[in-house]
């Protein structure tokens, strides 16, 4: 469960990069229920946030980075980025954006782990991270797929301190493990990561990543809005027991999110 209590090691901020910020924003809308809100004027817009209900759920900016892939980049609330940064340098990963603030709102950094898998940080200043969580049209689950496990929860839980439960999946599907922060119980979970092969990954080459749940009332009502927008499903929907309906999607730019129903209670 995520929370707006953003504890260190816990999801605070999500925005995407897209090549088309103006179609990026369509689409969302149109599949989530979300308002664009442009922090530039005009047709040419270069960013800004999306809002559920009025609260702000993400952000959305222009894909500049040469040879990058449209993707959704999750954002873990840390303490102290430049800390971080030195944590993730001991534990093999790389700097990607070196810690730098934000005006008054906060510093932020963006690092890879030693894999690959791209993650960000978000020390806080003024602001927080996101204002809805958990609720439809919000995030509700982080997700990493990566080539090694076992060597993904080493680096994670030296950095972020995170605590982690396996489970297995059914039919013989391998072993997904539970993400918790550091000193929280387990109704506080917040993500998972599960083990892949490379040639799975189709998305980035055989590259690791993150990616966001987000929570809907509807699986099968809101894919069909991903693919009536242009977008299309890797896998399902299909039922997850004790979880809900899900279902893999991309958008028009290939980002990948998960949209999950939950189970009721």
């Amino acid at each position: 469960m995520i929370t707006t209590d953003f504890v260190p090691g816990s999801p605070c901020w999500l925005d995407l990069g897209a090549p088309d910020v103006p179609a990026a924003a369509a689409f969302y809308s149109a599949v989530l229920g979300w308002e664009y809100e442009s922090m530039g004027e005009g047709e040419d817009m270069e960013g800004g946030m999306f809002r559920k209900d009025g609260k702000i759920v993400g952000g959305l900016g222009k894909l500049t980075e040469e040879g990058a892939r449209s993707a959704w980049m999750i954002y873990y609330s840390v303490a102290d980025a430049d800390d971080t940064r030195q944590a993730v340098e001991r534990a093999g990963g790389t700097v990607r954006v070196a810690p730098m603030d934000l005006e008054e709102w906060g510093r932020m950094a963006q690092f890879s782990d030693p894999h690959g898998g791209q993650f960000a940080v978000w020390q806080p200043g003024t602001n927080k991270g996101v204002e809805l969580v958990d609720e439809p049209g919000s995030l509700s689950w982080t997700e990493l797929y990566t080539t090694d496990a076992a060597a993904a929860k080493e680096f994670y839980g030296g950095v972020f301190g995170w605590q982690y439960s396996d489970m297995e999946m059914p039919g013989g599907g391998g072993t997904y493990t539970l993400i918790t922060p550091a000193g929280l119980p387990e109704e506080r979970m917040q993500g998972g990561l599960m083990g892949m092969s490379a040639k799975d990954l189709v998305l980035t080459n055989g590259r690791p990543y993150w990616h966001p749940v987000f929570a809907v009332a509807d699986c099968d009502a809101t894919v069909a809005k991903v693919v009536e927008n242009g977008g299309n499903v890797q896998m399902g929907p299909d039922d997850a027991e004790g979880v809900g309906r899900l279902a893999v999607c991309v958008d028009p730019s290939n980002a990948d999110f998960v949209v999950l129903a939950p189970e009721s209670s």
